[in-house]
């Protein structure tokens, strides 16, 4: 048997793997065959009545349907924010606060000038909710499957750091064109007023490349990002139903569940905020200026110009998770998808610990 205070690091967990190597114990293997084992589903409730297998061609597509919506809506709804954030970063000395940037805005532009940028926004934002969400389940089930069910529980927070970074890899390749699109539309007054004027002047002047120079910041702004969206809403969604709601998962109406979703998303969303906003205001910038480099903005921002507008993103970004999530897991309630509870110590695993007889 194991000493207690093993026993206590494997029961948490939260962040790194156990300080400790378990021993193999022979056990009698259940038939599998003709069934791929799917570690995370393995608490899945049989009794829900569910539309297809969990980590289906059906599943993925829905799961990516659900990032499409959930990205693409959420992000399309807080484009004034945005736009008022992204001039705070880029031009400081006119813009000296929210309040400030909004009433500037609407003096220059009027009420139609808050909306600049959206289609861009709804275009870029779709198509990266769809990669962003949708390779997250598969590369959470790849590697799940790759670590077997007792690492899966050991090690998930950095399963789902590593799934969630994957994901957001080929998420910003789809984001980054419109993303240069919208900032230039946004941060530069009389360069074009919308998509279609906005395109072809920018391949005009610096040909594709302008579309993708911001790639690298963005996967700086948005790979921290998103690993501190998945795995602290995890594991957030994890501690709620351990600390705060009385009664376990399964005894949950759909609306309970979908509570704790949206409340699970905002605490994310207040840290993806912080950890990202050094390169969201690089990027800014970047697709602001022509033949920039990301090292330059950065030395000319400096250390404090950095975290410019951080309220106005920790506002947007805390509200923009929230939202997300609960979209995102309307969509698995709606299509009737698999949603298997937070992860429980493998009963092959309490047998190593000597929790159970």
């Amino acid at each position: 048997m194991y000493p207690t205070a093993l026993t206590q690091m494997a029961r948490g967990n939260p962040f790194s793997a156990p300080l400790f190597s378990l021993q193999k114990v022979e056990e009698p293997q259940p038939s599998q065959q003709g069934q791929r084992t799917r570690r995370l589903a393995a608490a899945a409730t049989a009794q829900e009545d569910i539309s297809c297998e969990f980590g289906s061609s059906k599943y993925y597509a829905l799961c990516g349907f659900g990032g499409i919506l959930s990205c693409g809506i959420t992000h399309t709804a807080v484009v004034p924010l945005d736009l008022v954030k992204c001039r705070l970063q880029v031009d400081p000395d006119k813009y000296k606060s929210i309040a400030n940037g909004f009433s500037l805005t609407l003096k220059e532009d009027g009420v139609r000038g808050l909306a600049k940028g959206w289609a861009p926004t709804f275009i870029g934002y779709s198509m990266q909710g769809l990669c962003k969400f949708g390779f997250y389940e598969v590369f959470k089930v790849f590697y799940s499957d790759l670590l077997g069910e007792e690492n899966t529980y050991l090690w998930r927070t950095s399963l789902y750091l590593a799934a969630s970074a994957s994901a957001e890899f080929f998420a910003d390749i789809a984001l980054a064109p419109m993303e240069a699109v919208k900032v230039r539309i946004q941060t530069r007054p009389g360069y074009a007023n919308n998509l279609r004027q906005c395109v072809p002047k920018m391949f005009a002047e610096e040909g594709v490349w302008a579309f993708y120079k911001g790639l690298v910041p963005l996967w700086m702004r948005q790979i921290p990002y998103t690993m501190m969206k998945f795995s602290c809403f995890e594991r957030t969604v994890e501690l709620i139903y351990k600390y705060a709601v009385p009664k376990p998962r399964a005894e949950c109406s759909k609306s309970e569940q979908l509570v704790v979703t949206f409340v699970a998303g905002y605490i994310a969303g207040v840290f993806c905020a912080i950890v990202s906003h050094p390169a969201d205001s690089v990027v800014s910038v970047l697709n602001k200026e022509s033949g920039s480099t990301a090292f330059q903005v950065l030395k000319k921002l400096g250390p404090k110009g950095v975290w410019k507008g951080l309220v106005a993103r920790i506002i947007m970004i805390g509200t923009l998770t929230a939202l997300q999530w609960f979209i995102y897991d309307s969509v698995k309630v709606y299509f009737r998808l698999p949603r298997p509870p937070p992860p429980e110590m493998p009963e092959s695993l309490k047998k190593k610990l000597g929790l159970t007889e």
